[in-house]
């Protein structure tokens, strides 16, 4: 299921993944679908307890097909590389492309942010970027991925009914209509697809069906 779709983009730059409670196993099987080459990097927010630094990351590297690592402060963005947020900083994407790490007060109880990811890669890569909100018990990320539709870019939302917790995804579409509501199933067939071609982009925008 879709929302009636925007303006065609011409290449994505850039895929942002948020998620709580209920997100991590729909997360393993995105990654797991993931194939090389893939033209754009995907960086994740999860909320997770705190951990040591490399578990997660070295979790996930073994099943995905990409490079898998934490992102680095000052860290140039690359395509074809997943990007885990580091427990305890927010996360941000600075104009030039680059990792900017902030230890700023938490958001919604949360250090890192969803919102604070999906707001700073709305401002860096406007109509060039797909965002996708998983589950979650909270609302941090929902006013982020409606700054993401506000600039132009695409939106998914986990569909609720799939969702541990529906809490989150049910947030974002209390406040607008996503480009997409997909399910962990659209999930794995969509984004691999996206990642590798930009017609399955423009695409996937101008008939506003993708599921």
């Amino acid at each position: 299921m879709s929302a009636e779709a925007g303006t065609p983009v011409a290449s994505l730059r850039a895929v942002v993944i948020g998620g709580s409670a209920g997100a991590l196993n729909v997360l393993r099987e995105i990654l797991r679908a993931l194939e090389r080459p893939a033209r754009a990097p995907v960086v994740v927010v999860l909320h997770v307890p705190p951990r040591a630094p490399d578990t997660l990351a070295e979790l996930l590297s073994r099943e995905c097909a990409l490079a898998v690592k934490q992102a680095e402060d000052k860290e140039p963005l690359e395509a074809g590389t997943v990007y885990l947020a580091p427990p305890g900083y927010h996360l941000l994407i600075e104009s030039h492309g680059a990792f900017a790490l902030s230890i700023d007060p938490p958001v919604h109880f949360s250090r890192p942010s969803i919102d604070v990811l999906f707001e700073s890669a709305a401002d860096a890569y406007g109509r060039q970027l797909l965002a996708i909100l998983l589950s979650g018990a909270s609302s941090d990320g929902a006013a982020g991925l409606q700054e993401v539709h506000a600039a132009g870019g695409l939106t998914a939302v986990q569909a609720p009914g799939s969702a541990e917790s529906n809490t989150m995804p049910a947030a974002a579409l209390s406040l607008f209509e996503p480009t997409f509501i997909w399910t962990p199933e659209d999930l794995r067939r969509e984004l691999p697809r996206m990642l590798r071609d930009s017609a399955m982009v423009e695409a996937a925008t101008s008939c506003g069906d993708a599921s």
